[in-house]
């Protein structure tokens, strides 16, 4: 498909105005592909092919070329912390079973998230999220004025994406399900503690380290039948925990969620936070372990003061064209005609299309 946008020469030069009429060009042509594909957009090859100016108005044409890959090439690894998994009925978990559950599971998932190459996950999992685990992904609004949970973790995380859930259902079937008479209800029940049935379910989800959105939910439901229990001290993750039939339909919905937020999230735009501002001189939480490299460039967007530091949609402040890279960190200076004045700590970077 081919496309075109365009973009008025304001305060940030021709050079922002060329980007971001190559982000207007992206999205026409995403918009072409989906017209014909009712699902989402398709990996593409970008490639800018004719540009110019039209007195104070910036013109590009792309054209885009569906690609076979069915995963794009992440330029950038994206943080994402995980927080534990609480249980929604406490009792659905015996003492005498494992209690790494409710950090293993989302620990687990980070992990294989973290394997694909385009995250880097930190594991946040003695922190529940939930005052009230039924009501999830919905948080009660706190008492104190320690404002929003979620972004106060990404904040103190660097992070980007914030990964939660609960475990909504874990329960072995009442004794209704061995109803019946004689010797055969007899056996039934004898065998109860060995031979059962146990539902699962779990959700999850992931929030925006930047607004604090929820932009994934989704639940994953399954039962296991035989022996349902999980001994103490297996952790999950491990191979004795997997040999059990419980642990393995567990590492079946790990192995399922940790897929779908890799697909989902992979290809999503990176971000980062501002750590300091010295002079011209603009400091990022993003290094060469984010794959951030010299020459650079991303928006700046403020992060409003409020409740925990909560970021509003607003115009980029200007961008930030990227001089130095040590593991950890980046630092460079705004482009011509922005004002470093107006860059806090705190703020976010975030990365645009690349031609």
């Amino acid at each position: 498909a081919t496309a075109e946008g365009s973009a008025v020469i304001g305060s940030g030069g021709k050079e922002q105005a060329r980007r971001e009429a190559i982000d207007a060009a992206v999205s026409n042509a995403s918009e072409q592909f989906k017209r014909g594909n009712s699902s989402s957009m398709p990996s593409a090859d970008i490639k800018v092919v004719d540009e110019w100016q039209d007195n104070d108005v910036y013109h590009v044409q792309v054209l885009a070329v569906l690609s076979d890959r069915s995963r794009c090439e992440s330029p950038y690894r994206k943080k994402i912390v995980a927080t534990a998994f609480p249980i929604v009925t406490a009792d659905q978990v015996s003492s005498s079973e494992s209690q790494d559950l409710f950090g293993g599971i989302p620990r687990e998932i980070n992990n294989r998230v973290t394997e694909s190459g385009d995250f880097i996950g930190r594991n946040f999992t003695n922190t529940v999220l939930y005052s009230r685990p039924d009501m999830a992904p919905d948080i009660l609004p706190s008492t104190s004025y320690a404002g929003s949970s979620i972004l106060n973790i990404a904040r103190q995380q660097d992070a980007q994406f914030v990964l939660s859930g609960v475990i909504r259902d874990f329960k072995i079937e009442s004794a209704e399900y061995l109803r019946g008479s004689g010797l055969f209800a007899e056996i039934k029940a004898l065998a109860r503690d060995i031979v059962a049935r146990r539902s699962i379910g779990i959700d999850v989800y992931v929030y925006d380290g930047f607004t604090g959105a929820l932009l994934f939910q989704h639940r994953y439901s399954d039962s296991i039948l035989g022996d349902v229990s999980l001994p103490a001290g297996y952790t999950v993750g491990s191979e004795r925990f997997n040999s059990t039939p419980a642990g393995h339909k567990i590492d079946q919905i790990i192995h399922q969620a940790s897929d779908d937020i890799h697909g989902l999230f992979g290809c999503y735009p990176f971000a980062s936070r501002v750590t300091q501002v010295v002079g011209s001189r603009i400091v990022i939480a993003a290094g060469a372990q984010d794959k951030v490299r010299p020459g650079d460039r991303f928006k700046i967007y403020p992060a409003v003061a409020g409740a925990g530091y909560s970021a509003a949609i607003t115009e980029s402040q200007g961008v930030l064209t990227i001089t130095e890279v040590s593991a950890n960190s980046a630092q460079g200076s705004l482009d011509a005609g922005s004002q470093p004045l107006s860059v806090h700590p705190g703020d976010w970077v975030k990365s645009s299309v690349n031609p």
